[in-house]
């Protein structure tokens, strides 16, 4: 039991614990008259504030994965 435990805990030393992030990105162009861009960003924010502009699945432009943190496993103490 011992030595199946020393050999679980060397590889366990050498693994490493990962943090990814997954983002989805979805977006969809709209079209406002404004007499300037100001306007018409407050415009559209505005929409979709109140949930006039709803993005859902066929919005989909792509999906991004980022490593956010990581870190060296510990070893137990198998030696008791």
């Amino acid at each position: 039991m011992y030595i199946f435990l020393s050999f679980l805990c060397y590889f366990a030393f050498y693994m490493m614990s990962y943090s990814i992030e997954v983002k989805e990105i979805l977006c969809r162009r709209v079209e406002v008259l404004a007499s300037h861009e100001d306007e018409a960003l407050n415009q559209v924010r505005k929409m979709y504030r109140d949930c006039t502009i709803v993005l859902d699945a066929s919005d989909y432009e792509r999906t991004e994965f980022r490593v956010k943190d990581e870190k060296q496993t510990g070893c137990l103490d198998v030696s008791q």
